[in-house]
């Protein structure tokens, strides 16, 4: 018997240690929303705070000018300038928004003061034209549009932007209306759709939740994404697709309680904004109808009371709107939206499924010299570590939320959910989206995924930020925020926000000039260059280039610049190799291309992103020479026209009479 009970006594003292490992893991994951309170009772917002907040804020944009300032003068002081007024920037803000006891309107007030000051942050790095490869793309368009006043115009540059004139119509309204500047037109139009994007966000998230409070920490965390900072600030169909989105989301969210006459009218609206997103961007329009077909289908699963199928019929409406207009508009206008996205999408999974199962890495994946400082790569890291953390804590709390209102403790939150019993589709659904973002950042370790994973996380971190938010407030803040409850919980919403600003770019400081670094690249004397040709050459001639010449041709010089010689070679092909091949030659004797622009500069380092012309050229990432750019020289028909001692151009209209 003494041994039995020995026995029996070892066996619990075996079991105990994992019982206590489960439980403790269940407590920090689990369902429990009784540990902590969404909002304090109403406050009145501290005007003494806000002023100085304003004041703090616009000391650390003067540092960021500063750092701009020097990094265009190649002084070592400009990444701490820069940095510093970074940080001043975000530290104060992200601290007070964080706070439990805070007034609706201040948390509200402080979010526009900080996205409006990241955007200034993008604005001043470039604040007398555009600076960024996408905003060129478009703002070509947008200047086609302006002086030929007709809509479609092919862009060669970007064969699918003419599908979708959303932006430009817009810039061409501010310009109309006011007589700006494209440039001025354009930054005007961004800073707006900058506000409205963070009043739709926050409003859309306080009307599912309920809380100012987990709204507030819901944007912030947003503004961690990779994209917030630079891409949804650019002049760019994103930047407008991203903000007719979130309105759709917001007014649908606000007007889910509403009956007959005023929901049919809330849906008006929301037919009118999604079919101004169909016409505006692809991968918006498609989110969005992702969004409101999945809400659809788990309205349809869910249990409902006789009094909500006039909701659910609507939500079926608003699905059904979302899904056919992108469509119909795609095929009004051709499916160029296939040929488009289907090699990207096909080449970013391809290589993260040959990573998962260990295949040779392809040669693409070891291009270019993308590196950063330390610093900037241990803030991503540790913000990417902070927001999975988020997420394992508030995943079951969010969808404990989404529970009826009786249930918030224990298993009985999930067991209703599993048993289809939910008070919101729309926290379920956001709950089960945020599951793509480690999908996103497994499409980022790669070169080629890098840019599915980078779009992702645009519309995955609307989801992302709810999640966080409800397992700050509900599980690391808790009930009584008091000392390291009320501190660590805002820290980490501090290097959240600040990882959205070093995984925005490669080098957010203005420097000097980079070898094919896209933004980087773009410098006084290209762009004289492209100036030169549009005065002494006229505009409208077939010009062909490396990536960045090419952009600086189209909009600075407003003249054709090609991607491709004739069909099935590219420009890539003629520039690269000591000698002109037979079959090189003739395609450009057979072509219609009148100049080429040769820089010698892509000859004095490797490129930064991994290739000069194209990704998909066939020697990306091989260094070139400058023998191979200077070959031009020896071709008889082929004349020298401009050289500033870096830049030449040729005027290859010789060899048109003898192929």
């Amino acid at each position: 018997m003494r041994l039995m009970m020995t026995a029996h006594f070892i066996a619990r003292t075996k079991i105990n240690p994992l019982q206590t490992a489960i439980r403790f893991a269940w407590a920090v994951i689990g369902p429990d929303l009784s540990g902590g309170s969404a909002d304090a009772p109403p406050q009145q917002a501290n005007s003494g705070w806000i002023a100085v907040l304003c004041l703090t804020v616009a000391t650390a944009l003067l540092l960021v000018v500063a750092g701009h300032a020097a990094g265009r003068r190649d002084y070592e002081v400009a990444p701490l300038f820069f940095w510093s007024g970074v940080i001043l920037l975000v530290v104060p803000i992200t601290l007070r928004v964080a706070q439990p006891m805070l007034a609706r309107g201040e948390r509200l007030f402080l979010l526009f003061l900080l996205a409006e000051a990241l955007f200034y942050c993008k604005v001043v790095y470039s604040p007398t034209g555009f600076i960024a490869f996408d905003e060129f793309l478009h703002g070509i368009a947008a200047d086609d549009l302006i002086t030929a006043r007709r809509l479609f115009l092919s862009n060669p540059l970007l064969p699918i932007g003419p599908t979708y004139p959303g932006l430009e119509v817009l810039a061409m309204a501010i310009v109309n209306l006011t007589g700006l500047p494209l440039f001025v037109a354009g930054t005007l139009l961004l800073a707006i759709l900058k506000g409205t994007f963070i009043g739709a966000l926050f409003l859309f998230f306080e009307s599912i939740t309920g809380s100012p409070r987990i709204s507030a920490i819901a944007c912030l965390t947003y503004m961690g994404c990779s994209t917030f900072v630079i891409f949804e600030s650019m002049f760019s169909y994103e930047s407008l697709g991203i903000v007719l989105c979130v309105l759709a989301f917001a007014v649908e969210a606000a007007s889910k309680d509403l009956v007959r006459r005023p929901r049919l009218k809330a849906l008006g609206l929301i037919a009118l904004l999604l079919a101004s997103l169909a016409v505006t961007h692809h991968l918006s329009a498609g989110f969005a109808a992702i969004y409101f077909g999945a809400l659809a289908a788990l309205e349809a699963l869910r249990r409902h009371g006789p009094l909500r199928t006039h909701a659910r019929t609507v939500v079926g409406l608003t699905a059904l709107l979302a899904i056919a207009l992108p469509l119909l508009w795609v095929r009004a206008h051709g499916n160029t939206l296939t040929g488009y996205l289907g090699p990207v999408v096909e080449t970013g999974f391809k290589t993260l499924i040959g990573k998962i199962l260990g295949a040779p890495t392809p040669r693409s994946e070891h291009l270019g010299a993308l590196t950063q400082p330390v610093g900037m790569r241990l803030t991503t890291l540790l913000a990417i570590l902070l927001l999975s953390l988020g997420l394992a804590t508030g995943f079951f709390r969010s969808l404990a939320m989404a529970a009826p209102s009786g249930a918030r403790a224990g298993r009985r939150p999930i067991q209703d959910i599993l048993r289809r019993n939910w008070r919101d589709s729309r926290i379920v659904l956001l709950t089960l989206l945020a599951f793509g973002f480690p999908v996103s950042v497994a499409f980022r370790l790669t070169n080629a995924g890098w840019e599915i994973g980078n779009r992702m996380g645009t519309f995955v971190f609307i989801a992302v930020g709810l999640v966080v938010a409800v397992g700050i407030v509900h599980f690391w803040q808790g009930r009584t925020p008091r000392g390291w409850r009320r501190i660590a919980p805002a820290v980490a919403l501090t290097v959240i926000v600040l990882g959205g600003v070093t995984t925005s770019s490669l080098n957010p400081i203005h420097g000097r000039y980079r070898v094919a670094a896209d933004q980087e690249s773009i410098e006084p004397m290209g762009i004289e260059t492209a100036r030169w040709t549009k005065e002494w050459l006229g505009a409208g001639n077939r010009f062909t280039a490396d990536r960045i010449n090419r952009l600086l041709l189209a909009s600075y010089g407003r003249q054709d610049a090609r991607i491709k010689i004739a069909e099935g070679i590219y420009s890539a092909r003629i520039f690269e190799g000591e000698e002109l091949g037979p079959d090189e030659l003739y395609a450009l004797a057979r072509s219609d291309i009148d100049f080429l622009l040769v820089d010698l500069r892509l000859s004095t380092a490797p490129p930064v992103l991994g290739f000069y012309f194209e990704p998909w050229q066939p020697q990306a990432g091989t260094p070139i020479s400058g023998a191979e750019l200077l070959k031009f020289d020896d071709i008889q028909g082929v004349t020298r026209i401009y050289d500033n001692g870096w830049i030449i151009i040729y005027d290859v209209r010789g060899l048109h009479g003898n192929s």
